[in-house]
């Protein structure tokens, strides 16, 4: 897998590139390999959801190549990642597919200068590698072989340089020497590989301390977010970069950066000071580097500002904190009901877990006593924390602690538990990069919490105002289905109700209250309350709309209301229907063919109080369905609504009248994505009776029909 994957960041032309694997069973891919790109570059998406707004969620949820060329396209296209990655690249994902199955993704890197567009060429190469990459993960499955690493993803090796000959090596010995200033290289990774006498008499260091160092870990004045991010500039972009900056007391020296392939090769000189860059400001000696940490708390803060839910933010925290921070543990505790509650971790076995849920608030442990005082703890050493909590036992194998409190409008809401396996230092820096951090977590999962008790008393109210079974109408087949919105709280105003009037008569209602909240919600509730007192008085459609009109006006919500009524005699098998403003019914016949029943619509409910609502009788004979649905089943961005109508109307055709359920189930899975609510009742006659059927007649209200006089369900004079 190793050497496909060079064969194809190579034949490519990239210059890096991340292999992503697709666990069976997982809505989320992980790093499995990465060349050309350092580790701690790569960390923030080691594991990316398939929801997420990334480039290789998208090709692999959508089975496409996805490409990304340039930084405005990616502003536009992957916020935050431009964000987190404000430099000039290209960048290409596309999903791993052995047989029909994706196996997981491919991201590829290309300089700045690449053209805006793949070429034919660089696509065909990338989906052929694509192929041989998801063949080697399935004969990876095939094997029993674990697909994710144990730690960290693998790094695959930069090409090996051209080995100069022993005249060529004295050489270029020479040559370097004799150029003015001192240079420098530097690996993938940072770390210098090569110093020069008269680079290191310049950044006034030994030689032998700076080989291998990174050096913004050597030279405490470098550790600068602007060194750190020219860096990473020269390694996303493959274009030169330089910089100035000051050698504490006033010595100011200029870089320049050339990358290739396998680092970086860089050239130093005195200069003058660079009034574009930044003041360096106090040094931070030990802890992550200050670049480090403005990189993760900008990617952290751009990451949460998408988190919804609770759970969002616990998934979002691990994904983010743990490989950047290198713990192997976290743990987000929030106070419920005088208890300690376990909101989410990663790191840990689940029976540790339930066993400190429901703590006591007054037990003397580190978690709670965080959350009541506010003030972080940070233990080295298992002795150190048993010091402090002498009830503590070391159970969970670690070795060195961080526990952060979760700060929301200034008070504590929360705590955040970092644990390491190894041992562990938190030096000043570290301690207040931890706790701003924590910070942007705790303001994220106090915003969680709300949406989530929304979301909660949203769907409690929807419950409670929906009908929680249908009644038993003897000679009636029924089936409905309700579909909350994709977005928002979930809730919104629309409803279904099936009455029962008598022993051959029942009603059918479907509405819809304009918007999406719990006032929505509350209306639907009075909505259908109403049109339920009116049908079981025996009002015709009409005047069951008609009725509950003058009601809303009264009210006067500021909100209105589409409706159908249907009445239905199951002892002549025919059917009367009213309409406010909704979308036609649809007839399925005995004989399969479909048709919209075009009653001329009434106005919205709650706009004018004497708004007249004209009605439509029809056969209903057994054999045939006839479908009620709110827009959202129809409603789509850029598709006709007639045309959409006509779409159901087909899979309404197709579908069997004697399972109502599973027809019900085919129009709801054909549906598209909901950005409305969907409510959907199907209603057919179980078996014929005694009677005659005839065809469609329309009825206005206070028009009297003198065929129909006098039976429940007719457009003629309201018999209550």
């Amino acid at each position: 897998m190793d050497s496909t994957m060079a064969a194809v960041v190579r034949a490519s032309g990239a210059f890096g590139g991340i292999l992503y694997v697709l666990p069976p069973g997982e809505n989320a891919v992980w790093q499995l390999l990465v060349t050309g790109v350092p580790q701690e570059m790569a960390a923030p998406w080691r594991r990316v959801g398939l929801k997420d707004p990334m480039p290789v969620a998208d090709a692999v949820r959508e089975h496409r190549l996805v490409w990304a060329g340039g930084r405005e396209e990616m502003a536009r296209e992957y916020p935050r990642l431009a964000l987190v990655m404000p430099y000039d690249f290209g960048l290409a994902a596309a999903p791993l597919v052995s047989g029909a199955t994706v196996r997981g993704g491919l991201v590829l890197l290309w300089p700045g200068n690449h053209p805006s567009r793949l070429s034919a060429d660089e696509q065909d190469v990338i989906r052929a590698g694509c192929r041989r990459l998801g063949d080697s993960l399935q004969r990876a499955l095939d094997r029993d072989e674990p697909l994710l690493p144990p730690d960290r993803p693998r790094t695959l090796p930069p090409p090996a340089p051209r080995t100069p000959s022993p005249d060529e090596a004295t050489a270029l010995s020479a040559f370097v020497d004799r150029l003015p200033g001192g240079s420098c290289a530097l690996d993938l990774e940072g770390h210098l590989t090569f110093v020069t006498p008269g680079a290191a008499e310049l950044l006034g260091v030994d030689r032998a301390l700076l080989l291998g160092a990174l050096p913004w870990e050597a030279l405490p004045w470098m550790d600068v977010p602007h060194v750190e991010d020219r860096y990473r500039a020269a390694l996303v972009s493959r274009r030169p970069q330089a910089f100035t900056v000051l050698r504490p007391p006033k010595t100011w020296l200029s870089f320049e950066l050339y990358p290739d392939a396998s680092g970086l090769s860089v050239r130093i000189t005195r200069g003058g000071p660079d009034t574009d860059a930044p003041p360096s400001g106090p040094v931070q000696t030990s802890g992550p580097r200050r670049a480090t940490v403005l990189y993760h708390l900008m990617h952290l803060a751009s990451t949460l500002t998408e988190a919804v839910s609770v759970q969002d933010v616990v998934e979002q925290t691990a994904d983010q904190l743990m490989p950047a921070l290198g713990a192997q543990g976290m743990v987000v505790m929030a106070p419920a009901d005088g208890r300690l509650k376990i909101v989410g971790q990663r790191g840990y076995h689940p029976e540790l877990m339930r066993r400190f849920d429901g703590t006591p608030l007054t037990s003397a442990i580190p978690g709670v006593d965080v959350m009541a005082t506010g003030v972080p703890g940070f233990w080295t050493t298992f002795e150190e924390l048993h010091a402090a909590y002498p009830a503590m036992t070391h159970e969970d194998g670690m070795a060195a602690w961080a526990l952060l409190p979760l700060i929301a409008s200034g008070r504590p809401i929360g705590s955040l538990l970092l644990a390491y396996r190894r041992p562990h230092v938190f030096p000043p820096g570290e301690r207040a990069a931890l706790t701003s951090l924590a910070g942007l977590v705790g303001q994220a999962l106090d915003r969680a919490r709300l949406y989530d008790a929304k979301h909660h008393l949203a769907h409690r109210l929807q419950s409670a105002l929906l009908p929680h079974t249908l009644p038993d109408v003897p000679g009636l087949n029924v089936a409905a289905r309700y579909l909350p919105a994709a977005r928002g709280l979930g809730i919104g105003g629309d409803f279904y109700d099936v009455i029962r009037l008598d022993e051959h008569t029942a009603g059918v209602t479907i509405g819809d209250v304009q918007g999406h909240n719990v006032d929505a919600a509350a209306l639907m509730g009075q909505v259908r309350t109403a049109v339920h007192a009116h049908a079981t008085v025996g009002a015709s459609p009409d005047h069951v709309l008609a009725r509950t009109n003058r009601l809303l006006t009264d009210l006067d919500p500021g909100l209105f209301t589409s409706c159908a009524y249907v009445h239905l005699d199951l002892a002549t098998h025919r059917a009367c229907v009213a309409l406010a403003g909704h979308p036609p019914p649809l007839l399925r016949h005995a004989d399969g063919h479909v048709e919209p029943l075009h009653t001329p619509p009434g106005l919205l409910l709650g706009i004018e109080p004497d708004a007249p609502y004209p009605a439509l009788e029809f056969p209903l004979p057994p054999g045939s369905v006839l479908a009620l649905y709110t827009d959202g089943l129809v409603e789509a961005p850029g598709v006709d609504l007639d045309d959409a109508i006509a779409a159901l109307a087909g899979l309404l055709e197709h579908g069997d009248p004697g399972d109502l359920d599973a027809m019900a189930d085919t129009l709801i899975r054909h549906a598209p994505t909901p950005g409305d609510d969907i409510a959907l009742v199907l209603v057919g006659p179980a078996a014929r009776a005694a009677g005659h059927s005839r065809g469609p007649s329309i009825v206005f209200p206070g028009k009297k029909d003198e065929r129909r006089s006098g039976r429940a369900g007719s457009g003629g004079e309201d018999p209550s």
